[in-house]
């Protein structure tokens, strides 16, 4: 069975596809505004890994509308929400049999409700699994430390796609430099080099 699992080259969607390996065909899909080409750092994370990759490119109108959001809101959660929404919708669209992504128990955003689950299979008659949904953080972490070799640091100096990069440079685009530090706080990302 074929499973596009939304992918970021970070910890989180890097064990996702671990833990589906062995039920589906996994295939690695980053989410793209192509503002910036941070999805080849998503690319290089899914060849050390082992899985095939590919880009989706999202509409520019969405990413306009998040950081709009963004900007009106001081926070970061309702725009990427609606950015992960239209990325999950984007991959159901393939010709696959489940789409998958890497959001956690604990994920304050972005995260899929039963309903929107639900709706998104209804709708492309694909299966949607989030595989970490019983997983905190801790577990998570250490899941991944026995796993992978990881890069983590703070969100501006580590590179990964998981659409922030692009949102803070169109950010900083619509609405200046100090709208991305009001906007976003300070927070550890991750970058996945390869299996253990």
């Amino acid at each position: 069975m074929e499973l596009a699992l939304l992918y970021s080259g970070g910890k989180d969607s890097s064990l996702a596809g671990l833990l589906l390996e062995e039920f589906y065909d996994v295939r690695l899909v980053t989410a793209t505004f192509e503002i910036t080409d941070d999805w080849q750092h998503a690319e290089q994370a899914a060849d050390a890994l082992g899985f095939p990759f590919e880009t989706r490119v999202l509409e520019q109108s969405v990413a306009e509308s998040a950081v709009d959001q963004m900007a009106e809101d001081g926070f970061p959660r309702n725009g990427i929400q609606q950015i992960h929404d239209h990325a999950l919708e984007q991959v159901a669209g393939l010709d696959i049999d489940a789409i998958a992504d890497g959001t956690r128990r604990d994920d304050r955003v972005p995260n899929v409700s039963r309903a929107s689950a639900q709706s998104i299979e209804d709708r492309f008659e694909v299966d949607y699994i989030a595989p970490l949904s019983g997983f905190g953080r801790h577990a998570v972490d250490r899941l991944v430390e026995a796993s992978f070799e990881v890069e983590a640091g703070p969100s501006e100096q580590i590179q990964k796609a998981d659409y922030e990069s692009e949102l803070r440079t169109l950010l900083a685009e619509r609405h200046g430099s100090e709208a991305v530090t009001a906007v976003f706080p300070e927070h550890e990302q991750t970058y996945v080099h390869g299996r253990r």
